[in-house]
């Protein structure tokens, strides 16, 4: 998958490749895995709390897992799926009751033509065993993509962004998404789904936009 070599085996990538990818596994706040001395809750996430109560992030947002994702996500190359789920899957230390995937705006959905959350967490369910849920939440407000907002837009972005018609009491939530990078869609998607009655709710993502 990126260097081209012949024994990529199951996951399409080799020995080499594998090891060289930027995995998250320097110190980090569980809450919102940003960096954080011994694994200790951040001043921010103690401060003001997000709705999420920890995040679980593969990769740092580098190279070359960005243009991975980049080729995923905008190429086409939906095989990358059972790669980047196999690798989660691998990586994930919790079982919720259900993997709920971000959901996309019918409009970015027709542009795109699928959703990437939904094929990872399609190939991620089926290796944990774990309930995907397609139907509960909704997105009902389109917007600009986040990546090229600052904070404040994308906070006002995602109110009122998504719809829950499920009752989700005591249920432990897994939300699925591709990159965290200032946490307001996974927040606001927290939200509604807290609202729902969740009892416990984790953020996973593939990668995760670091402070330089």
């Amino acid at each position: 998958m990126l260097c081209e070599a012949s024994n990529g085996g199951r996951l399409g990538l080799c020995g080499d490749c594998l090891r060289n990818l930027p995995w998250h596994d320097a110190a980090h706040c569980p809450q919102c895995a940003l960096p954080a001395i011994d694994n200790l809750h951040c001043g921010h996430c103690l401060n003001s709390p997000p709705d999420f109560d920890a995040t679980q992030a593969l990769f740092r947002y580098e190279h070359p897992f960005d243009a991975m994702l980049q080729r995923f996500k905008y190429n086409q190359r939906l095989t990358m799926a059972d790669t980047f789920g196999a690798l989660l899957a691998d990586s994930i230390s919790s079982r919720p009751d259900v993997i709920i995937p971000m959901p996309l705006h019918p409009q970015r959905l027709q542009e795109r033509g699928f959703n990437q959350s939904v094929e990872v967490g399609r190939v991620l369910a089926k290796r944990l065993n774990v309930k995907l849920d397609l139907q509960s939440c909704a997105r009902i407000k389109h917007a600009p993509p986040q990546a090229s907002l600052p904070l404040k837009q994308r906070v006002k972005n995602m109110r009122g962004a998504f719809r829950c018609d499920t009752k989700l009491d005591g249920l432990r939530i897994a939300l699925l998404d591709d990159v965290m990078t200032t946490g307001a869609s996974l927040n606001a998607l927290a939200s509604t789904v807290k609202k729902a009655g969740a009892a416990h709710i984790e953020c996973w993502v593939l990668g995760r936009t670091l402070p330089r």
